[in-house]
């Protein structure tokens, strides 16, 4: 076969595939992308902020001791309900009581110290006045020096009896200072609750706190008659969240209920401080605390429970809606360069601002989608709010994610078989 011919061939196959390229790519433009659309229509949203976290009382008390020694009474048991001014227990109290007779037999002696300060001044005064009443009867008897010398020892006889008063207030601030160090070794329960951790044994020793040492926590009373719900609420949400929001509240031990509640307090720090996080940790999360009380705590509950929380930040009734997976972003350049007569004017002042990407959708008409910019507000569990850039009634593409994420404006499309326009019920 000569070389000539062998070219006149090539030419015809590759004249031949390339025919059937074109064909194939005219059907598939003429097909379009399969797409599910949905009219755009008023809906009911909710707003919400979910969340985790755990259970705790409003009110509870951990009790530390406030002195050290040895147990030697423990009346109590974990779980046990107890009434304001229960025994709980008592420490150790000989050192204490010793303490005390110390502190008690000082006074005395402060007392009697106090006795005799006050005789001698008052021997000394009677001394400087008899003194003076001879110097002013026979003056050559009597010196003046004498005289002066008698009102000073009598002036400082009166400092020492009052020095020995201050001692006796002493004295008496020791032996208070005793007792109420021996009262402590009587613990009573500050509040009615219950007795949700018990972390002694009798026959151990409490330990006081310190700077470096935090001491050894006794127990714990806790009314569990009011519960609450502490979440941890991601920073980018804590703006959303109000004081008196409603919430609903899932707590793993009562599986298939919900419980309903408010929000009662918001921390104004986080709840890990910025300052103590190193390097390594530059990425985690920053979150806050936030406060749920409980309306009606069920029976049986108990602290530190798991629970999650989903705290309605807004609602809004009949407004205009989108399904969440129908919004899209495209480059801000990209979209100034579209012929899109689809645009109105609103839509184009919304297109003017300063950003790097713009979010919309893609409206669909006559079988062909135009991107077309909104303005969003809440967000449901399914749909946005539209605040701007659509009318009602109006078609978009609702999805699969993968074709929105294919289509450009003027894209030809294709609407699945088994899709349903009419609106979807849910938020």
């Amino acid at each position: 076969m000569s070389r000539g011919r062998k070219i006149l061939i090539g030419t015809g196959v590759a004249l031949v595939v390339g025919v059937l390229a074109i064909r194939a790519v005219t059907a598939g433009g003429e097909d379009g992308v399969e797409v599910r659309v949905e009219n755009v229509e008023h809906r009911d949203l909710v707003a919400k902020v979910r969340a985790s976290g755990h259970i705790e009382p409003r009110r509870s008390v951990d009790i530390s001791a406030d002195i050290s020694g040895r147990i030697v009474e423990l009346p109590i048991e974990e779980g046990q309900n107890v009434r304001e001014g229960d025994l709980l227990l008592v420490i150790d109290a000989t050192q204490y009581q010793a303490a005390v007779q110390r502190a008690e037999a000082g006074l005395a002696e402060a007392r009697a110290r106090e006795v005799q300060a006050r005789a001698d001044y008052e021997q000394a005064r009677r001394d400087a006045d008899r003194l003076s009443q001879l110097k002013a009867r026979t003056e050559n008897l009597i010196t003046d020096q004498e005289v002066e010398r008698a009102v000073t020892q009598a002036d400082v006889k009166e400092a020492l009896w009052q020095a020995s008063k201050h001692g006796v207030e002493m004295a008496r601030a020791a032996v208070r200072e005793a007792q109420d160090r021996l009262d402590k070794t009587v613990i009573r329960a500050p509040m009615s609750g219950r007795i949700t951790r018990l972390s002694v044994e009798k026959g151990e020793t409490a330990i006081v706190g310190t700077m470096n040492n935090p001491g050894s926590l006794l127990l714990t009373v806790s009314d569990l008659s009011e519960m609450e719900a502490v979440i941890e609420v991601d920073e980018t949400d804590v703006p959303e969240v109000s004081i008196g929001d409603s919430a609903s509240i899932e707590i793993d031990a009562f599986p298939n209920r919900r419980f309903t509640g408010r929000v009662t307090k918001i921390g104004n720090s986080s709840i890990r401080p910025v300052q103590s996080m190193t390097s390594t940790s530059s990425e985690q999360a920053i979150d806050f605390e936030v406060r749920i009380s409980l309306d009606t705590p069920p029976e049986g509950i108990r602290p530190d429970l798991s629970a999650t929380a989903d705290v309605i930040t807004a609602t809004r009734e009949e407004v205009l809606a989108i399904p969440i997976i129908a919004l899209t972003l495209i480059d801000e350049d990209d979209f100034e360069l579209m012929e899109n007569e689809l645009m109105a004017e609103d839509s184009a002042r919304i297109a003017g601002r300063d950003a790097s990407q713009i979010e919309g959708v893609y409206v669909v008409e006559d079988g062909v989608v135009h991107f077309r910019p909104v303005v969003i507000g809440i967000t449901g569990d399914n749909y946005f709010e539209v605040l701007d850039g659509l009318q009602e009634g109006e078609t978009i593409v609702s999805g699969s994610y993968q074709a929105i994420r294919e289509l450009r404006d003027s894209t030809s499309v294709k609407i699945e078989e088994n899709d349903e326009r009419t609106s979807r019920s849910g938020n």
